[in-house]
């Protein structure tokens, strides 16, 4: 603005001198060269003072991001040891109480050995698929996905784990549901996340419900749980990097990563929570449409 302001003057100034020249001539005052250099100055003084108002105020700029950026960074590298410091703690202690003859070296005393690098594994493919995300580097392989066929893989695949926590899983895909335009893979791997999330977070006797519904050129998916709920001060920051309610065993990537490839598709993922009452969590992509007329499909626009 500061830079459009001194163009403005500069120009204006220079019409200015113009027309003090011509005036100047006009009255018979020859070329008026003092009047002239007074009025040039002035106007080379005014340009002079936006354009520096303008450098500052983006000095200020850059440095406040700056600030902000090498915050964002230590914070990150903070929470990053933190991860990784339990796991590493485990396999080390249990290392060491083996060679050192205190534990045995059987499956019971191996196992929170395997556990811990379990653990290390997931949390660094979520991190490659976060350093996917943020720079851009997700390749997207688009196609219709039918939501009935996906939502019912997944709800298979985690029956296991909810029969095992006493958690009831139910579908609910609407029969008029269109296919959305997504890659199934990255698709899959959002909805296995919340479902994960869903059961973990949900007592014996209680039901995690995965809904999916027609709207307008979206397509809205929900997975909703009336498990224990997120606490207030934490749902506005459930979708930052490390961000998980006490106790959770997750690495705090997981619904950041799911926001990212949400995104990624044009789609829009938001979360609603209530301690004692349970979470939902609707994502909304573009539906693909069928052109009837051509019998070409194409994608909605997201």
């Amino acid at each position: 603005m500061g830079l459009f302001l001194a163009a403005f003057v500069l120009v204006g100034g220079a019409t200015l001198v113009a027309v003090l020249y011509l005036l100047g001539v006009a009255l018979g005052f020859g070329q008026p060269t003092s009047l002239l250099r007074v009025a040039a100055a002035v106007v080379l003084v005014l340009a002079v003072i936006l354009v520096g108002g303008n450098s500052a105020r983006s000095a200020r700029s850059l440095n406040r991001r700056l600030r902000a950026a090498e915050a964002a960074r230590r914070s990150f590298v903070g929470d990053l040891a933190h991860e990784l410091r339990t796991p590493l703690a485990i396999i080390r202690g249990q290392a060491e109480g083996i060679a050192d003859g205190v534990y045995p070296g059987d499956a019971e005393h191996m196992a929170p050995i395997l556990d811990a690098t379990r653990s290390l594994e997931l949390l660094v493919d979520d991190l490659a698929n976060l350093a996917l995300n943020q720079t851009g580097g997700l390749a997207l392989r688009r196609e219709p996905v039918d939501l009935a066929v996906l939502v019912n893989d997944t709800l298979v695949s985690f029956q296991p784990a909810a029969t095992a926590k006493g958690v009831k899983l139910v579908e609910d895909v609407a029969a008029d549901v269109p296919a959305v335009d997504a890659d199934p893979a990255r698709l899959r791997g959002v909805l296995g996340n919340l479902l994960a999330n869903a059961i973990r977070h949900t007592p014996a006797a209680g039901s995690v419900r995965i809904s999916a519904r027609a709207s307008g050129e979206t397509v809205q998916l929900k997975v909703a749980d009336d498990g224990e709920g997120i606490p207030p001060d934490l749902l506005p920051r459930v979708f930052d990097r490390f961000t998980r309610a006490p106790g959770s065993p997750g690495s705090g990537l997981g619904l950041a990563i799911a926001r990212d490839v949400v995104q990624a598709h044009g789609g829009v993922i938001d979360l609603a929570s209530e301690v004692g009452k349970g979470t939902t969590v609707r994502v909304e992509l573009p539906a693909w449409k069928t052109n009837a007329a051509s019998g070409v499909v194409e994608a909605a626009p997201g």
